[in-house]
């Protein structure tokens, strides 16, 4: 780059020698200055591009942000009809467990009472009522084995006085078809 040279200098110069110069100088400095320009209009359109670049990407991320929200949002709605699905089931499987719990203490209740006004351990009378019905050997029997997945003491709600009472009637019924 050359010296600079201000137009003080050039109205004064008088030979040709120092106008040549100042042409030069002049001549120089307008080259420079389209180059400047060249180099700001080419920062200029890449700053514009890399603007629309930039306004694209936050409108795709923008879009992508919306989308997100919406597919959270009915996750969210699809969860808590979960949740409430899932509570309604909790809620009804308490009731039902309440409802089984009373029951039972009702049953419980009568057994004992049965028990108390039998005098006995199990009354012979409901046994026999639970076989009426099974006339011929292979009722009896398929009755039999019915009652006894059932009454049997290995099971939830088996009874051992009640199996033996069942086996009794059932070899008491056995030996009179016989």
């Amino acid at each position: 780059m050359t010296e600079m040279i201000d137009w003080e200098t050039v109205k004064e110069a008088e030979d040709v020698d120092g106008l040549k110069a100042a042409k030069l100088w002049l001549f120089q400095e307008n080259i420079r200055l389209e180059n400047a320009r060249r180099e700001l209009e080419v920062s200029q359109e890449n700053f514009l591009k890399e603007r629309v670049r930039m306004r694209r990407e936050m409108e795709e991320l923008n879009l992508r942000m919306v989308q997100e929200r919406k597919r959270l949002r009915e996750e969210n709605l699809f969860f808590e009809k979960k949740m409430a699905i899932l509570q309604d089931g909790f809620r009804k499987l308490d009731e039902d467990r309440r409802s089984f719990e009373r029951q039972r203490k009702a049953f419980e209740e009568r057994t004992d009472r049965g028990r108390e006004e039998t005098g006995g351990p199990v009354a012979e009378e409901s046994v026999r009522l639970l076989f009426r019905g099974a006339n011929n050997p292979l009722a009896l029997r398929k009755r039999y084995r019915d009652l006894v997945k059932i009454f049997h003491p290995d099971n939830l709600f088996g009874d051992e006085e009640l199996a033996q009472v069942i086996n009794r009637e059932y070899l008491r019924r056995k030996g009179r078809e016989d």
